[in-house]
């Protein structure tokens, strides 16, 4: 059965209906000093509720006398009572007792009596509901989240990921008050989402999301209880058939299509590869390869991240230049055949700025990185050089840890240079220096592209 946003009792709902009627004659008699007069008590209604509170009328009778009454009250969110049902029937008898006892405190203010008070047990028993709380609004909400998180360099993807996520749960439930989200709302609406979307998306981004943000509210006073705290969804597991990251083979394939790209020459100047998208797809995959970022993190850099120390050609990868996940910059030393393939020389000539996407005022550096990122995934999986089961963002970093582990690289090195957070509290003790990072990056094998595209699609 389903329960109503402001779910009453039936002698509640009876006392509120009282609290109306009288509330209304009070106004009429304020306004007109000729109500009073007009003869209001209607004596053929009261006995026919007098009829309806001993249970002597039918369903359809009741329906008559006071179903108007029952669906303001289902309008207001306060029943979800079918008629035909023993709910509804007892709500119907409460309602005739209401409206009885409004028409005799009405009856007794015409002859000037105003002291009279309800004399049936159902009325005289019950406690008045407090006041409704002011709405809480579920987009605001969300909005202060991440405000909040955002003064702490967080949240910068999040607030374009989870927004879609909230206008999609206001507008399924109806209403944007967080105070009347039920639990059962969030299970009904859990249920909509799997019908279109996929158990993991609807586990991992729609209810991570409300959950999330509720669990902030509550903690910080907004709301008293998070109602998405025990709404899961389980998701099958992903079984693997091969590893996450790029093989050898498939490494040295994507790094010789990087090595090869020429642009194609058209007429028409609107249709021509912009000289940052060539470079995405020249460099990008070779800076990966040999730091294990992530993709975003290496479209986004800008001539003025790499610098040199002594002898020593440093990437920094810092959040100004867009977004870094674990919200620090990190320095990332320049492998040797990097400087080999002519990165360097490349690094020369570049402008000031953004090295892989154009810039431009006001263009925001987190999207236009994003979208050459997403130019990039499109370019090799075309040249059908992402394999099933790898994901075109994450490759390079599963086979930097691969290999890094495979050269006995200590995981703090390679989580140090990859961006990973912390896993113990001893790690956060002392750094990882610019020397240790250069010594592991040494220890990466160089990779062999001596071979041509064509001998290796051969």
């Amino acid at each position: 059965m389903t329960v109503g946003r402001y779910p009453l009792a039936p002698n509640q709902i009876a006392l509120r209906n009282y609290q109306a009627q009288l509330a209304f004659d009070e106004e009429l008699r304020n306004t007109d000093h000729r109500y009073a007069s007009f003869g209001y008590v209607d004596y053929g209604r009261a006995a026919s509720l007098r009829e309806g509170i001993a249970g002597r009328l039918a369903d359809s009778e009741l329906a008559a006398l006071v179903g108007d009454r029952i669906e303001r009250f289902r309008w207001l969110g306060n029943t979800t009572a079918e008629i035909g049902s023993n709910e509804w029937r007892a709500l119907a008898i409460a309602l005739c007792i209401s409206d009885y006892e409004a028409l005799a405190r009405v009856a007794e203010r015409d002859e000037g009596d105003f002291s009279g008070a309800p004399a049936h047990p159902l009325l005289a028993s019950v406690q008045p509901e407090p006041d409704p709380l002011p709405p809480v609004s579920l987009k605001a909400l969300f909005s202060d989240y991440i405000a909040r998180k955002k003064l702490l360099g967080k949240a910068k993807g999040t607030e374009k990921r989870w927004k879609p996520v909230f206008d999609d749960l206001v507008k399924f439930i109806g209403h944007n008050d967080a105070r009347r989200l039920t639990k059962q709302n969030i299970v009904e609406w859990r249920d909509a989402l799997l019908k279109t979307l996929s158990p993991k998306t609807v586990s991992d981004v729609h209810l991570a999301a409300v959950r999330t943000v509720l669990k902030w509210a509550k903690v910080n006073d907004r709301l008293p209880s998070n109602v998405a705290e025990e709404v899961r969804q389980e998701a099958p597991k992903k079984v693997w058939s091969r590893e996450k990251g790029f093989t050898d083979k498939e490494a040295v394939a994507i790094l010789i299509a990087a090595r090869d790209h020429v642009p194609a020459v058209t007429d028409n100047a609107a249709t021509m590869e912009l000289p940052q998208t060539t470079a995405a797809k020249r460099w990008v995959p070779a800076l990966c390869a040999f730091s294990g970022a992530r993709v975003t993190e290496i479209t986004q850099l800008r001539k003025e991240d790499f610098r040199t120390e002594g002898a020593v050609h440093v990437m920094r990868i810092r959040p100004d230049a867009g977004t870094v996940k674990a919200g620090g910059y990190r320095d990332v030393p320049l492998h040797a055949q990097l400087i080999e393939m002519g990165f360097l020389d490349f690094l020369k000539v570049a402008p000031v700025g953004p090295l892989f996407y154009r810039n431009h005022k006001d263009r925001n550096p987190v999207k236009a990185a994003r979208a050459t990122s997403g130019r990039l995934s499109e370019w090799l999986q075309d040249k059908g050089l992402i394999p099933e089961g790898v994901q075109p963002n994450h490759g390079w970093r599963h086979r930097f840890k691969t290999i890094g582990e495979e050269e006995g690289i200590s995981k703090r090195t390679i989580d140090a240079i990859q961006g990973h957070a912390s896993t113990t509290a001893g790690d956060d003790y002392g750094d990882v220096t610019l020397k240790a990072r250069k010594a592991a990056i040494e220890r990466f094998p160089s990779y062999n592209l001596e071979a041509t595209s064509r001998v290796q699609e051969a």
